[in-house]
């Protein structure tokens, strides 16, 4: 039997949605009143398995929920119900370079991001020369990272992030990284990762990469889960209801 990387059980997300919001005590008092808020639901019993060194594909339409579950998956989010169980180490690439300190070298961001990420200085040492070559910084690995351009900077995150190797890694949007040459490196590091036996989930607006990309695909509408299945499948249904929508 294959082994399950993530299971996702009955996960439910509340979110609260403020129209007046009282800014403090004194403005509660004043008003008079408290806070007008509604409950949004964000994920609706959303169940899901994925197994071992397949890569999943989550996609649906902006505000579907998507997003949501990749963030619960990546633990930035907590379910409001419902439970997330892991079977190995996990990193996410999110938000590309968020630990990074601006008046740092490159070379000194890779030893501070690296250590965020959960490396060690000797895992890093080991990776050091992979993450410069992959990221194409090498001229201004001295310099601080505030002078470095968007593309740079970003390119020099996600290359940190890739070489962490974790055993199931989360990835939103693979394909808005860098420049076509990047993304090309990009793509074929996840095929490297998904040959090493590593479990990717990815959140990606391509169908194109998607299909090439992931063994299975689950398509999430409105908070709950409207189809999963082996990718090319659930990719035409998805883009059928797209354009009849």
């Amino acid at each position: 039997m294959t082994e399950l990387a993530v299971e996702v059980t009955d996960v439910w997300k509340k979110f609260r949605l403020y129209h007046e919001r009282n800014q403090s005590l004194k403005s509660a008092f004043m008003r008079g009143k408290a806070s007008r808020h509604e409950d949004f639901w964000a994920l609706q019993g959303v169940s899901l398995e994925v197994m071992k060194g397949t890569t999943h594909g989550l996609i649906g339409r902006n505000g579907s929920g998507k997003s949501t579950l990749l963030k619960c998956l990546a633990k930035i989010y907590w379910p409001t119900t419902g439970e997330i169980s892991y079977n190995g180490s996990m990193a996410s690439l999110l938000e590309v370079g968020s630990g990074f300190h601006l008046e740092l070298s490159g070379r000194e961001n890779i030893y501070l991001n690296g250590s965020i990420l959960g490396m060690s200085k000797k895992a890093i040492d080991k990776k050091f020369d992979e993450i410069v070559d992959f990221s194409g910084i090498e001229r201004f690995l001295d310099q601080p990272v505030k002078n470095y351009s968007s593309g740079m900077y970003v390119r020099l995150g996600f290359s940190i992030a890739i070489n962490v190797d974790p055993d199931i890694l989360v990835v939103d949007e693979v394909l808005s990284v860098g420049d076509a040459e990047f993304q090309e490196k990009s793509i074929k590091k996840f095929g490297e990762l998904k040959k090493e036996g590593r479990t990717i989930i990815v959140v990606s607006h391509s169908m194109a990469l998607m299909d090439d990309l992931c063994d299975r695909i689950t398509w999430i509408d409105a908070g709950k889960i409207k189809d999963t299945g082996p990718s090319s499948g659930v990719i035409k249904k998805y883009e059928q209801d797209q354009t009849h929508a």
